[in-house]
């Protein structure tokens, strides 16, 4: 099953009409809490990535090796997925 965090149900939550279409595409998605481990991790990872943003980088923390992550940004995911897969090898 596809999952994400709360933080992304929160940004689909914005309103106009793309994010209208993600909203109702989480009905179908397990989503997970953005609690205080996943946080933390999200906070500290970003800036080894040269990245700012936790929502991307807990994103990219909830997932597993092979596991395919869909995004509308992905020149934004690029550089905090790499430095995931650099740290977990």
């Amino acid at each position: 099953m596809p999952a994400t965090h709360a933080g992304i149900l929160g940004q689909a939550r914005r309103g106009g009409p793309r994010q209208a279409g993600l909203a109702q595409a989480l009905a179908g998605i397990d989503v997970r809490a953005l609690g205080e481990d996943l946080g933390r991790a999200a906070g500290e990872f970003p800036g080894t990535a040269g990245q700012s943003d936790v929502i991307d980088a807990a994103v990219v923390l909830i997932g597993h090796d092979g596991d395919d992550i869909i995004t509308s940004d992905p020149e934004d995911l690029r550089p905090v997925a790499a430095q995931a897969r650099a740290t977990s090898s």
